[in-house]
């Protein structure tokens, strides 16, 4: 955040000490964020890491397969920042998809300029690029959660204020990198734009946190009161919960993080954003009243912490409100697709 604008940002909870059990119980109860120091310290790279980015570059490119890579490239002017240009129209970042080692060289090769583009590596499946990397990289915490393990790489870098469905355990690899954190209740306060136009498929904050716009944005002021900061080193790692937005500052020349998403429910059961779509669809355009009254109806079936509410109704006559069953998913699954396809 810019001098004239410096907010001082309450620190994500750190760990220092922590058993497996205490990382497991932290896992499973997922509330919020937490900061778990030294979490893959022990990693082959990482030791590579802390010796050179030349050592890193050289680990990276040997355990490494010949695939393409999506890949964003930003102008020095726009400081790092993968954006909207300036009529959201478009992008202030060039796309575009390469090898991986050419991807590699790019990125390394910017620290010898004064005004170096930045270079930008996004969620990448690690088990494509680099088939045998689990054998000596993982985290044992999760070894029943069947979770989804990708790699991110760039310079420095800024990426908006955005939410992931999925928990998330992100493993700083190299570099440093800040993420600022905002529960999801402050989604009023952060001025999200655009659901379909996105710069990386997530919609995002609007609003520049390194220098934000308080005129523009005044809500905003209310985000960064309850807003927390977590800054990673190699070796440490963020347990980030679901749905909490975050922006993410990599800091330094070469920054590399390795996350793995899961989710606590069964794949089978989609993601709210479906249902968010489905609404804007079907419920955006009502009346007051009629918005109002399906309000309830979405607290009654949805939102109802009373786990008696449905108990009127014979067990075996549920249907699709039986949770947790997929039966009833595909149920539901195939009275949309035929109301949608009228």
């Amino acid at each position: 955040m810019s001098s004239d604008n410096q907010v001082e940002l309450n620190q994500v909870k750190t760990l220092t000490a922590y058993t497996d059990e205490d990382l497991s119980n932290y896992i499973n109860n997922i509330e919020k964020p937490v900061v778990l120091k030294g979490l893959v310290d022990e990693w082959p790279i990482i030791s590579e890491t802390k010796q050179s980015n030349a050592k890193l570059k050289e680990y990276l490119l040997k355990w490494s397969r010949s695939i393409q890579v999506g890949i964003g490239k930003i102008p020095w002017a726009e400081k790092g920042r993968l954006f909207y240009n300036s009529d959201l129209s478009g992008f202030n970042f060039e796309r575009s998809s390469c090898d991986f080692s050419e991807f590699i060289s790019a990125l390394f090769s910017q620290e010898e300029h004064k005004k170096p583009y930045g270079y930008y590596m996004g969620s990448t499946h690690i088990d494509h690029l680099m088939p045998e990397f689990k054998q000596n990289h993982n985290v044992k915490a999760l070894s029943n959660k069947n979770a989804l393990s990708s790699i991110w790489i760039s310079n420095q870098t800024s990426i908006a204020a955005h939410q992931d469905f999925p928990n998330n355990i992100a493993c700083c690899i190299a570099g440093k990198r800040r993420f600022t954190l905002f529960p999801p209740e402050q989604i009023d306060n952060l001025y999200i734009g655009p659901l379909d136009h996105t710069p990386a498929g997530q919609p995002i904050s609007l609003v520049d946190l390194n220098n934000p716009d308080f005129v523009k944005y005044p809500k905003f002021k209310y985000a960064l009161e309850n807003a927390l900061v977590a800054e990673l080193e190699p070796g440490d790692a963020l347990l980030l919960p679901s749905l909490w937005w975050h922006a993410v500052d990599s800091l330094t020349s070469c920054n590399v993080l390795i996350n793995y998403w899961w989710q606590n429910t069964a794949n089978y059961t989609g993601s709210p954003y479906d249902a968010l779509y489905h609404a804007i669809l079907s419920i955006n355009n009502l009346s007051t009243d009629q918005q109002q009254a399906v309000q309830s109806m979405f607290n009654y079936y949805i939102f109802n912490g009373d786990s008696k509410a449905l108990a009127h109704i014979p067990e075996d006559k549920l249907g699709i409100l039986e949770k947790d069953s997929e039966l009833a998913a595909r149920k539901i699954r195939s009275i949309l697709l035929n109301r949608l396809n009228r």
